[in-house]
């Protein structure tokens, strides 16, 4: 629930093909999960968008911590769940499912794509 936009700006793409940055799917009821946490903890409701940021800046933490690392974690907190409380309703009820396109639609999806020439560089 929440994402409203399901593209990536052009500056975190560049960041992403300079391998600066990783890419992770995270679950909607984990997401949902560690934006209760955040919620409960700092008294702020996470818009999903940042949810899933959090739950991502969590799992760095635990990986971090099992393996005896101390790492600076950074992430964006974008903005507020306000919008998105019928989505919280649905998690608290357990009413929210994960759910993953199956690998086909995602293909026939990538087949209907217009193709785009790369941009070149003057």
């Amino acid at each position: 629930g929440g994402l409203r936009y399901h593209g990536m700006a052009p500056s975190i793409c560049a960041l992403y093909d300079a391998g600066l940055i990783e890419a992770v799917a995270v679950p909607q009821r984990a997401t949902f999960e560690a934006a209760v946490m955040f919620a409960r903890h700092e008294g702020i409701v996470p818009a999903p968008e940042s949810a899933h940021a959090i739950r991502a800046a969590i799992d760095e933490a635990l990986l971090a911590k099992q393996q005896g690392e101390k790492r600076v974690i950074l992430f964006n907190l974008s903005g507020h769940g306000n919008f998105d409380l019928t989505a919280y309703d649905a998690y608290n009820h357990g009413r929210l499912e994960d759910y993953q396109l199956p690998e086909e639609a995602i293909q026939s999806i990538r087949e209907r794509l217009p193709q785009v020439p790369e941009q070149v560089e003057a």
